[in-house]
């Protein structure tokens, strides 16, 4: 690995990643509706993997295929975040955040928020930055990563965008409104989408980890982001909202937290 180059990278992505969410922080300003930063996140990973693959010198190999896996990781959720909200105010958890502001309230949005994501994206696509400056790691066991890696990506996203069109169209029917969503993957695991990030996370990394070099490197990115799902901002702040809602006590019981398993029982959910 060039580690002069990898170094001169690191400062470039986070300059990139710091841009993406500066814009959306100025558009979160303006509309008064932080939520923006949401869909910043996806863009803001699609900004990092470009401006890696350009300042490595582009090419086919490792670094096109991390790059094209977290371009249209970002984008699609990125896309679907937008579209989700359309039309919709602030969201609860950044009404709630900003509410407990000390002093004025979009520089604390500022350093809370926009300014934690710019850097956890940076530390989370490790991998790609990693992976594309990795020499080596070309031969049999570095393929088979790389095919389970981009398998296990792909289950992923699949797991995210079925999981975001069975919860649309079960909200878009005014007969489930108040009802628990414990359908399709929404009964197989309370966070088909959580799950979804997991996955596609952990597969770049090994597509990356077919260098030693990269995978000593990035390690720590897929286990922050296995956190975050898990016992940080993702899994445990949305089932404590949900808490107390008639029929969540039952479909959690029924119901895998977070790894895919067949649900127990056949009863559906509650009205809520």
């Amino acid at each position: 690995m060039n580690w002069g180059a990898f170094g001169v990278n690191l400062a470039v992505s986070a300059g990139a990643a710091l841009a993406v969410m500066l814009v959306a922080f100025a558009v979160g300003v303006r509309t008064g509706l932080h939520r923006v930063v949401d869909v910043a996140w996806g863009a803001a990973f699609a900004a990092v993997a470009l401006a890696t693959y350009g300042m490595s010198g582009g090419g086919v190999g490792r670094g096109l295929l991390l790059t094209v896996l977290t371009v249209v990781w970002g984008l699609r959720l990125a896309t679907h975040i937008a579209w989700r909200g359309r039309g919709h105010g602030e969201d609860p958890r950044y009404e709630r955040m900003l509410a407990r502001a000390p002093g004025n309230r979009s520089l604390y949005a500022l350093r809370k928020v926009y300014l934690l994501q710019a850097a956890l994206v940076w530390l989370i696509s490790l991998p790609v930055q990693a992976g594309s400056y990795a020499t080596g790691g070309t031969g049999g066991p570095a393929l088979a990563l790389a095919v389970v890696g981009t398998a296990l990506w792909a289950t992923g996203v699949a797991f995210e965008a079925v999981g975001d069109h069975q919860l649309a169209r079960f909200k878009a029917d005014p007969a489930n409104r108040g009802k628990i969503m414990d359908r399709g993957l929404w009964s197989w695991t309370r966070h088909p989408n959580y799950f979804g990030d997991f996955c596609v996370w952990w597969g770049i990394f090994l597509v990356a980890a077919g260098s030693v070099q990269a995978a000593a490197v990035s390690v720590v990115a897929p286990l922050v982001m296995s956190y975050l799902l898990i016992a940080g901002s993702g899994k445990r702040l949305l089932e404590r909202h949900m808490e107390g809602r008639p029929g969540y006590a039952e479909y959690v019981a029924r119901t895998s937290g977070f790894l895919p398993r067949p649900p127990a029982g056949k009863g559906r959910g509650q009205s809520g």
